[in-house]
């Protein structure tokens, strides 16, 4: 059977990768349209009388409770995650999301308003932390920082829309001035939900569960233009099952072992995600108006305010895009913390000052601090967990990355309405404190990430030296003569190479071979190897096409099999290669990896 005699459909490689790319965006951007809703909704007259006047407390209780319903998710979502697989679980994100906002809508009291916004932030909680290991997960490495940057761009334009909803509900005279802002939400979401049928699995989470023919098929189409038999897909095959194959040998990990083993990269990506809330973001996000009515801007004017922030904060969004994987993370986060410690500091005095031009300073200074933040400390902090986490703990690091999160997040949205109300001004120097905190972590801590691969980080962090210290080089597999010596003595002192290599004994002495600390595993490492080259191979062809076949009930596969049916009949106008690699870079300077 020839390759060729396996057809591809028509979206592959690049454009397969962006689209599910923008596609899945949709979780975050429910999760940013979320944030931003209420915001507008507690100020509007109409809320206000159906709901009786809410005291400060209580609707910091309906704005943050969102926050409960997250954590309380995203604390299971990794097993979850790693059981179902991604793609539905974003499927019942989705779901769960869309019921919470028809709470929402149409609630009666204050506390089926707050039902509502519990049910849907079990949604978003389950999104939330899916959603950047699916990203990260289907992302080669030299634009992994890109299309998480693209993702977080769908938070703040959700953000950005929900709060424009607000102001353009403003105008209606009616009860529906809030319940519409409410509604919308529930229209994403089915857009959302519809489409988790259409999207491709985790190729990640596929080979980890045996699915391998089906992992080799979604592998091409994003890697290789949908051509199973091209060296770039059987490569990243072969890296992918590698890497699932010792992490089987490690057992599987508890959390006790996971914040033992991965301590400093947990302190990472939960750090991150502390920083990011308490560096003050959701006192904009959440309390936006009521920060801007407390400068001097009333009723329907805060709200505008909030909507051209909302604006700028989309537009800061961008420059990570084309920076994040050439310029780093480090510098990103560094530079931003450094703006944002001076926005808010400046937003803290000129209220202090209470003069006549205090409206548009603090307005023209929370603009800034959005913009610093949608720049650096927005986007790269959900970068970090799928990035840094190796995979047999990734869906349960990034749960609990997320449920740190969401913790951060109930205590800023539950105490800044209070705090608002009671010091003023002086919270703002609070988060000034938080960033400058946040910059010296970032600089005596983090490591830079850029350009690796993910199986590449145990390299970087060297902490799984107790069983295998380094992601091993397939292109060695099968060397069977003794000119592969002087290249082994230095690649294959790593575990993990050895593990696999079938000449444990021809390779130098014990001692070499015992270099790192696990002398049980490597010394039975040097008389047969761990993993064979043929545990790592990709099936063959007519595995493949078997699994096309058999797909013949999911939406997904008639998707597919129309799709191949239009392809075919202009394949024969098409030239090999012309389905464009998700490995190549848009400058085409970017090799293979």
């Amino acid at each position: 059977m020839d390759a060729h005699e396996i057809p591809s459909g028509p979206l592959v490689g690049k454009a397969l990768l962006y689209f599910t790319s923008v596609f899945v965006s949709l979780g975050v951007f429910l999760f940013g349209y979320d944030q931003g809703v209420m915001s507008g909704v507690i100020t509007g007259p109409y809320f206000k009388l159906y709901f009786n006047n809410p005291s400060s407390s209580t609707i910091g209780t309906t704005v943050a409770i969102l926050e409960i319903g997250a954590l309380v998710s995203s604390l299971y979502v990794g097993h979850i995650g790693d059981v179902i697989g991604r793609r539905r679980t974003i499927r019942y994100g989705a779901l769960i999301f869309v019921i919470g906002g028809a709470v929402q809508t149409f609630a009666v009291s204050i506390h089926n308003l707050i039902l509502g916004r519990i049910i849907s932030g079990i949604g978003v909680g389950l999104l939330s932390t899916i959603v950047p290991v699916y990203q990260s997960e289907i992302s080669p490495p030299h634009n992994r920082g890109k299309l998480a940057c693209i993702e977080f761009t769908g938070n703040i334009v959700g953000y950005a829309s929900s709060v424009w909803t607000d102001y353009f509900c403003t105008f209606i005279e009616s009860d529906l001035s809030w319940r519409v802002p409410l509604f919308v939400q529930c229209v994403i979401g089915m857009f959302l939900l519809f489409g988790s049928f259409v999207i491709v699995e985790s190729p990640r989470w596929l080979l980890d569960h045996d699915h391998d023919a089906e992992g080799i098929v979604v592998i091409a189409d994003l890697y290789a233009g949908g051509d199973v038999n091209a060296e770039a897909a059987r490569e990243e095959f072969r890296g992918i099952k590698e890497s699932v194959l010792m992490s089987r040998m490690e057992g599987e990990k508890t959390y006790s072992e996971m914040f033992k083993r991965y301590s400093t990269r947990l302190f990472i990506a939960m750090s991150a995600q502390v920083f990011a809330q308490f560096n003050g973001i959701n006192v904009i996000s959440y309390y936006a108006p009521l920060v801007f009515e407390q400068a001097g801007w009333l009723g329907r004017d805060a709200i505008l305010m909030t909507g051209i922030n909302g604006i700028v904060y989309i537009m800061s969004t961008i420059p990570p895009w084309y920076l994040v994987d050439n310029w780093g993370r480090r510098p990103i986060l560094i530079s931003g913390g450094i703006i944002m410690a001076l926005s808010l500091f400046m937003v803290s005095y000129v209220s202090y000052l209470d003069i006549a031009r205090t409206p548009a300073l603090v307005v023209t200074f929370v603009i800034i601090y959005n913009a610093g933040f949608g720049f650096s400390w927005g986007p790269i902090p959900w970068l970090f967990p799928p990035e840094i986490l190796p995979l047999s703990v990734r869906a349960k690091g990034a749960s609990m990355s997320t449920a740190t999160n969401w913790a951060a997040n109930f205590v800023v949205g539950q105490l800044a309405p209070v705090l608002l109300e009671t010091i003023h001004w002086r919270l703002y120097l609070i988060h000034t404190a938080s960033c400058i905190i946040s910059v010296i972590v970032v600089i005596t801590v983090y490591p830079e990430t850029s350009g690796l691969q993910l199986e590449d980080m145990d390299s970087l962090f060297d902490d799984r030296s107790s069983t295998f210290s380094f992601h091993g080089n397939s292109s060695t597999y099968g060397a069977t003569n003794d000119d592969d010596t002087s290249l082994l003595s230095s690649r294959f002192r790593s575990a993990a190479a050895m593990a696999r290599h079938p000449l444990g004994d021809s390779i130098g002495s014990h001692s070499q071979l015992l270099h790192t600390s696990d002398m049980s595993v490597h010394s039975q490492t040097a008389h047969s190897p761990l993993i064979q080259p043929q545990d790592v191979e990709p099936p063959d062809l007519a595995a493949i096409l078997a699994y096309k076949n058999s797909d013949q009930n999911s939406i997904r596969g008639s998707i597919r099999r129309g799709s191949e049916a239009v392809s075919s009949i202009f394949k024969f106008g098409k030239k090999d290669g012309d389905n464009e690699s998700a490995y190549e870079s848009d400058d085409q300077s970017s090799s293979h990896v």
